[in-house]
């Protein structure tokens, strides 16, 4: 009988692109939602860790239960879950330090030099074969970015390097999911980022009552008492959440990295409509024309020639 290390999925390339655009269109109400609190509304990120995945994480096992034999929700590799749980609850506190800060179309572009860094670690690290219409796609997203953020212009902030930071990790942890975890259920993933994100959440929280800080923004390590609102609000951000946890597993499981990275460039698209509905929010002519090369390099960049 072949080991678990020996099994190896065929590539669901159409199921892997559908996930991911539904993720991101998860992914980009969330947080929007959280921007337009103003950095969690007066609730600290830690706190908003904590109770959000507090929430999710029962409805999540419980799910899985029901759906999969406990045998197969058992992880192959405890090390290599909690390294890319660790992976992606860094890139989250770096976008959402972002989030108050930035346009949420600029934050999100910034985002998007996530692609370059999944092409480039997927030739480097994950042994795909990546094609010279994605490295196109690659060059035509980077000016593209340019255009976005513009630096050494008085339209850059630093802020900015926030969401890069995130894109930086965030490509990290799907190699990750490609190399080293692709054959572990997706719901036992996402239970490990969950239980990741109580586990920070708690650790920020326990840090700030031991050490007494005072209020210092999003990063406020102090508890804030939730009303109705409040609790809605995180019952929705739970949900969200659960849906991206489990969608982005699948994804990256069903197909490869640099393929499934590029259909990420839906969340920029999201995150214009989001912007314009929540925020009035419109980018201007030159921030507009970069946005239309990263959606065009997305396009090149799924190219497999």
């Amino acid at each position: 009988m072949a080991s678990h290390s020996e099994i190896h999925r065929p590539d669901n390339v159409p199921l892997g692109v559908a996930t991911i655009v539904g993720t991101v269109l998860a992914l980009s109400l969330g947080d929007a939602l959280i921007k337009s609190l103003g950095g969690g509304g007066g609730m600290g990120l830690w706190q908003l860790f904590f109770v959000r995945s507090l929430l999710a994480f029962p409805v999540l096992l419980g799910a899985a239960l029901v759906f999969f034999s406990r045998t197969r929700l058992a992880p192959r590799s405890v090390g290599w879950i909690a390294i890319r749980s660790l992976l992606l609850t860094a890139m989250w506190i770096a976008y959402y330090l972002a989030l108050p800060l930035l346009p949420l179309a600029v934050a999100a572009a910034a985002y998007y030099t996530l692609p370059l860094f999944i092409v480039a670690f997927a030739a480097l690290f994950g042994g795909e074969t990546v094609g010279r219409s994605q490295w196109v796609g690659v060059a035509v997203g980077f000016i593209g970015i340019l255009l976005v953020l513009r630096p050494g212009s008085d339209a850059f902030v630093w802020s900015a390097l926030l969401p890069i930071l995130s894109a930086v990790l965030y490509a990290l942890a799907m190699i990750l999911t490609r190399t080293k975890c692709r054959n572990e259920n997706p719901a036992t993933l996402a239970l490990g980022l969950n239980a990741a994100f109580v586990l920070v959440g708690f650790t920020g929280l326990l840090v700030g009552w031991l050490f007494p800080v005072g209020a210092v923004g999003f990063l406020s390590p102090d508890w804030t008492t939730m009303g109705s609102d409040a609790w809605l609000t995180t019952g929705i951000l739970a949900i969200l959440i659960l849906m991206a946890s489990v969608g982005t597993a699948v994804a990256y499981q069903a197909a490869p990295a640099s393929t499934v990275g590029t259909f990420d460039f839906a969340y920029v698209g999201f995150a214009l409509i989001w912007g314009a509905l929540f925020f009035a929010e419109r980018p201007d002519n030159m921030a507009l024309a970069g946005i239309a090369l990263i959606v065009i390099a997305g396009v090149l960049a799924v190219q497999r020639s």
